[in-house]
């Protein structure tokens, strides 16, 4: 067993979830809430992990997170928090039930209504408390299980992001058996969104060191190693899984130092809730064009994740990721994924003041937006 304190305790290791009895405890949470989401019970996975509560500790269970978690399902798994006496939240899943759950803990302690928290709303400094949570990632990509924020669309169509200390979750159970068998294009677009919050983490101009190199870790870990694509290619690769879920883990840890354009634009057109696009493939897909756009800013930067990723030379990185989503069987535009030219207004003016905006190595304007957009859409 990997033992990590860093923001928070994680508990790292095949077979950790057999231990949550014990996180529990520790806890002090006798009535816990399981947020979890349709695609993990009908797989048998929720039923593992309810499995290993204590039998006088059973949860009550909110199992309907959507892919991209909205207000109207926070305020839903809030009331059964609150009708069946809750007193802390496990929640199992993707990035989708992690933030999803985050929002139910702020709920929990905080009068509603939700979006006052949101940072379009300056309310972040206003999340003083949250519910105690443990957090079991089924995926690796996110790395909600160690993050200090939840992105959630609102009613009113935003996808506002909240982040407070409190809300980074108690305890991580980062179990890599839980993984295994992750369909390939899942695995490769949860495996760029870990590999994008590392990139962009080690290229915002924030200053911490400490950050930085956990990303360039985490970057040499996924793609330099090679756990990436044997992910993908095998997904009983236990091996292969565990370093995935590293991988995610410090992708979270690093974007502590902020994020950029790639996470701005992925974050307006995932909110389009007719199309309801996977956050980890968005990133994938944005991340090459804006890479050629942040390059002349942070050449000294290119340098560094060049050597990390293994790559010819920093000029060849924008185009070398391009090869791995191909790869990886991810799409190679936005176009492909329903996104179309006439829809660049809306996404432009919802990226210009997204929270990832303003840390770009290089401050875009709208118009950078369009004609980035106009490239990535194809």
């Amino acid at each position: 067993m990997a033992a990590i304190n860093f923001l928070n305790e994680a508990d790292f290791d095949h077979g950790a979830i057999q231990r949550l009895g014990e996180h529990l405890t520790a806890l002090g949470i006798e009535r816990p809430m399981l947020v979890t989401d349709q695609g993990l019970v009908a797989a048998g996975i929720a039923d593992q992990v309810k499995a290993c509560f204590p039998d006088n500790r059973q949860p009550t269970v909110y199992a309907d997170t959507p892919p991209n978690p909205t207000q109207e399902a926070v305020e839903d798994a809030a009331a059964l928090y609150a009708e069946a006496g809750c007193d802390g939240i496990v929640s199992l899943g993707g990035g989708s039930a992690m933030d999803l759950a985050k929002g139910v803990g702020i709920l929990a302690k905080l009068p509603a209504p939700l979006e006052q928290y949101g940072f379009s709303m300056g309310g972040g400094a206003n999340i003083t408390d949250c519910a105690p949570m443990i957090a079991i990632p089924t995926t690796a990509g996110t790395g909600s299980e160690v993050s200090v924020g939840a992105v959630i669309i609102l009613k009113d169509g935003r996808k506002d992001t909240f982040f407070a200390k409190c809300m980074i979750p108690d305890i991580a159970v980062c179990d890599p058996d839980l993984t295994l068998g992750l369909p390939p294009v899942l695995t490769a677009a949860t495996g760029m969104d870990a590999m994008t919050h590392c990139i962009e983490a080690v290229l915002t101009p924030v200053i911490n060191p400490v950050a930085e190199g956990i990303g360039l870790e985490g970057i040499e870990r996924g793609i330099r190693m090679g756990n990436l694509q044997r992910a993908v290619e095998d997904g009983q690769d236990k091996d292969a899984r565990f370093n995935m879920m590293v991988a995610s883990f410090e992708g979270a840890l690093a974007f502590t130092k902020g994020l950029g354009s790639v996470h701005a634009i992925a974050h307006a057109a995932g909110r389009l809730k007719e199309l309801k696009l996977h956050h980890g493939t968005l990133n994938a897909v944005a991340l090459p064009t804006v890479l050629r756009f942040n390059k002349p800013a942070c050449e000294d930067k290119f340098e560094r994740i060049a050597r990390a990723m293994n790559a010819k030379s920093a000029d060849t990185v924008a185009d070398e990721i391009e090869a791995l989503n191909e790869k990886l069987g991810l799409p190679s535009s936005f176009g492909e994924m329903g996104i179309t030219t006439d829809m660049i207004p809306d996404l432009v003016a919802y990226a210009s003041t997204d929270l990832a905006h303003y840390t770009n190595p290089v401050p875009a304007t709208p118009e950078d937006y369009e004609t980035m957009l106009k490239t990535i859409i194809g």
